[in-house]
C-alpha cells in the first residue's frame, strides 16, 4: 500500500538544466522533452501533452499557461523560490508545485560573501582601473571585516551558511527571522533581535528572505535612515527586497557607503542607475550560477519527482504540505473514506445547496497526523461536482474557500475502547446532515447517518441508495416491488439498530435509479451515489 498515486509520463523541461535531470527521469520511464526560449504562447500551445514542467528561473509559469495545462500534475523549480511560478493558480487547479530549497545554499552563501568582501576591498573597482593602466592606490582605500558588525535579515539555510564564513572573518553576526527561533539561531554564533534594534548596530547588512509582500521594500528610505551612515547592503535573494529608488538615494546621500547586488526587480535592469553607480558592485543573477549549483538542483529536481512517484517521500512542495504525511499504508484506505463520506454528504444536499459549513472531527489516536489530508479528502468528495475543474487533495481547500463553505477541523483521543472514527457534518441552505465512518479490515465503512446508527457497518462501495422513513414490518417488501418495477434489484439491505420514528436505511442496488421521485410515497427523504 502506498500514498494516492501520482502518475507522472511526460515531462516538458523548458530551460537549460543540467544533463543528470533527463538521465534520471528517463531512467524511472519518464519520457522527457527539451525545448528552450519558448514564447509565452508557444508555452501555451506546447504545454497541453505534459504530465510535468520543469523550469529554472527564466520561464514565467503565469495562470495563462497553468490554465492551458490539463494534464500537468506537478511544476519543478530547479532551484530556490518559486517566484516565477504562480502558486495559487496551480493550487486551484491541484498541481503540485516544488523547487530544490538547498540545492544551491553554498553557492549563494558564497556570493553573497564574494560581495561583502568585494565591498570592503573595493576589488571590483580596482580591478578595473588597472585594467585602465591606473595605479591609484589611495582612491581604493579599503577596510577590514573583522569587528565589524553583519546584520542578516532571513536566517535560513543561506543565512546559516553566509552567518558561519563570515564569523571566520571575525565578524559578529547578528540577525532576524519571524521563523527560526532564537536559541537555534545562537547555537551557530546568531543573536537575533527586531529589525528596530538590529538597523542601527550593521556595518553590513545581507538579506536572505522570500520575496513576499511583507519583504518587499524591507530595506527603504525610512529603514536606511535608522542605520549608521556609510552601511554597506548585499542582495542575492531577490531584486525587491531593497527599494531600488531608495537604495540609489541613499547612496547618493552616503547614508549607504556600497551596494552588492546580484538581483533586481527587472532583469536585466533597463535602468542602468544603480549598475553604474561606482558605488554598486553588481552580478547578472549569478547566485545559483555554479556548476556545482546546476547539477545539484537538477539532479534534486528529478530525484524529488521520481520519489514523488514512487510513493517514497514529498520534498519540496510548496503548495502541497497536506500530501506529506500521506506516505503510510492506512492514508490511502483514510483518503478514501474520506473521499466517500464527503460524495455520501454531496448526495444528501445536492438539492439544498449551497454548502455554508463543514465541521470535521477525527477520533483515536492514528487519526491524530491524518486530519489534515482527511479534510481534504473530505472536500474533494463534498466538491467533485461543484467545480469545473476536478478537485484533489491539492485544490480541494483553496476551492472550497473560493466557494464560501467554512471548516472547522477537531480531534478527540481514543479513549482505549473507541475506534478510529471520522465525524463530519455539513450545513447546507439551513439543513444539516452528520455522518460518522470508518476503516474496517482494508474497507471504508458507514457508522451513522444523522443520528441513525446502523446494525452493521455500510461498505461504501457499489451502487448505494438511502432513505428515510418510519419504522414498519412492510418497508422492505414495499421497497423491493416498487424498485423491481424500475428494473432495479436490492443487493444488501441495512437498517438502523433503533426502532423508532423517521429512521435511515441503506440499500444496495444493482443500479441507480433514473429518478428518486418514484419512491415518494415510501418514503420521507432519499439519496443515492455510485463508489
Amino acid at each position: 500500500m502506498r500514498m494516492v498515486s501520482i502518475s507522472i509520463q511526460t515531462v516538458l523541461i523548458s530551460e537549460s538544466v543540467d544533463p543528470r535531470c533527463r538521465t534520471i527521469l528517463e531512467e524511472n520511464g519518464i519520457r522527457v522533452t527539451e525545448k528552450q526560449n519558448m514564447r509565452k504562447d508557444e508555452l501555451i500551445a506546447e504545454i497541453k501533452n505534459y504530465d510535468g514542467l520543469v523550469v529554472r528561473s527564466a520561464t514565467k509559469v503565469t495562470a495563462d499557461v497553468i490554465n492551458a495545462a490539463n494534464n500537468l500534475k506537478i511544476i519543478g523549480r530547479a532551484g530556490t523560490g518559486v517566484d516565477n511560478v504562480d502558486v495559487d493558480a496551480a493550487t486551484k487547479k491541484g498541481i503540485i508545485v516544488m523547487n530544490t530549497p538547498s540545492g544551491n545554499t553554498i553557492s549563494a552563501a558564497e556570493l553573497t560573501c564574494t560581495l561583502l568582501m568585494s565591498l570592503s576591498r573595493n576589488v571590483p573597482q580596482a580591478a578595473m582601473s588597472m585594467k585602465q593602466g591606473n595605479w591609484d592606490r589611495k582612491k581604493f582605500m579599503g577596510a577590514e571585516l573583522y569587528g565589524k558588525v553583519l546584520g542578516i535579515v532571513g536566517l535560513g539555510r543561506i543565512g546559516k551558511e553566509v552567518a558561519s564564513r563570515m564569523q571566520s572573518f571575525g565578524m559578529k553576526t547578528i540577525g532576524y527571522d519571524p521563523i527560526t527561533p532564537p536559541e537555534v539561531s545562537a547555537s551557530w554564533g546568531v543573536e537575533q533581535m527586531s529589525l528596530e534594534q538590529l538597523w542601527p548596530q550593521c556595518d553590513y547588512i545581507t538579506v536572505h528572505t522570500p520575496l513576499l509582500p511583507s519583504t518587499v521594500g524591507l530595506l527603504n528610505d525610512e529603514t536606511f535612515a535608522k542605520c549608521k551612515k556609510g552601511v554597506k547592503v548585499v542582495n542575492c535573494a531577490r531584486g525587491g527586497i531593497i527599494d531600488e529608488e531608495a537604495l540609489l538615494r541613499a547612496l547618493e546621500s552616503g547614508q549607504c557607503g556600497g551596494a552588492g547586488l546580484d538581483v533586481f526587480v527587472e532583469e536585466p535592469p533597463k535602468n542602468r542607475s544603480l549598475v553604474d553607480h561606482p558605488n554598486v558592485i553588481s552580478c547578472p543573477h549569478l547566485g545559483a550560477s555554479t556548476k556545482e549549483a546546476q547539477a545539484r538542483c537538477g539532479e534534486d529536481i528529478a530525484l524529488q519527482i521520481v520519489d514523488m512517484v514512487k510513493g517514497k517521500n514529498l520534498v519540496g512542495a510548496v503548495n502541497a504540505q497536506v500530501l506529506a504525511s500521506t506516505f503510510t499504508q492506512e492514508s490511502y484506505q483514510l483518503i478514501k473514506l474520506g473521499k466517500a463520506v464527503g460524495a455520501l454528504l454531496q448526495s444528501f444536499s445536492a438539492s439544498k445547496k449551497p454548502f455554508s459549513h463543514v465541521q470535521i472531527t477525527t477520533q483515536g489516536d492514528c487519526m491524530k497526523s491524518s486530519s489534515g489530508y482527511m479534510t481534504s479528502a473530505v472536500l474533494v468528495g463534498l466538491l467533485n461536482h461543484e467545480s469545473e475543474c476536478c478537485p484533489n487533495l491539492i485544490s480541494a481547500l483553496s476551492l472550497a474557500k473560493e466557494t464560501g463553505i467554512t471548516m472547522n477541523q477537531a480531534h478527540c483521543a481514543s479513549d482505549g475502547a473507541t475506534e478510529e472514527v471520522c465525524k463530519v457534518e455539513i450545513v447546507a441552505n439551513g439543513c444539516s446532515y452528520k455522518v460518522s465512518g470508518s476503516v474496517q479490515g482494508g474497507v471504508p465503512v458507514l457508522l451513522e447517518l444523522c443520528d441513525s446508527v446502523f446494525r452493521q457497518p455500510i461498505s461504501l462501495t457499489g451502487n448505494l441508495l438511502f432513505f428515510k422513513a418510519p419504522a414498519n414490518p412492510q418497508l422492505l417488501s414495499s421497497l423491493a416491488g416498487l424498485l423491481a418495477t424500475e428494473g432495479v434489484e436490492i443487493e444488501s439491505f441495512v437498517a438502523p439498530a433503533d426502532r423508532s420514528g423517521d429512521l435511515w436505511y441503506c440499500v444496495g442496488v444493482s443500479s441507480l435509479l433514473t429518478d428518486l421521485s418514484v419512491l415518494n410515497s415510501l418514503v420521507k427523504d432519499a439519496a443515492q451515489l455510485s463508489l
